[in-house]
């Protein structure tokens, strides 16, 4: 059974910076592209960010330039550093994961079950 666990959500201040992370467990062969969603109260579920395994990058402009995506595979994990943060970036932050768990299994989509990220005064 695959699990995608965040860590490093809170409350933060205008300006100031969070370090999310997500790392993946259980029966996994090879992760693909992981990547950061978030939902704010009333929206769409939103791309953040994602990374494919050789680190290729893409971001949503409303972050581009004060977040950045990284991950390390032999941990199975994904960051996202987040800096400069402002009232807009409020969320749930959601990991997602595509991978394979069986060895002749297409990648299914997996993810974790949500970070709540404040940004406020």
């Amino acid at each position: 059974q695959v699990q995608l666990v965040e860590s490093g959500g809170g409350l933060v201040q205008p300006g100031g910076s969070l370090r999310l992370s997500c790392a993946a467990s259980g029966s996994i062969l090879t992760i693909y592209t992981m990547a950061w969603h978030r939902q704010a109260p009333g929206k769409q579920r939103e791309l953040v960010a994602d990374i494919s395994p050789r680190g290729s990058t893409n971001f949503a402009d409303s972050v581009r330039g004060r977040f950045t995506i990284s991950r390390d595979n032999g941990k199975k994990a994904v960051y996202l550093q987040m800096n400069s943060l402002k009232p807009e970036d409020t969320a749930i932050y959601y990991c997602y994961a595509d991978l394979q768990s069986r060895p002749y299994g297409a990648p299914v989509g997996y993810w974790g079950q949500g970070t709540q990220v404040t940004v406020s005064s």
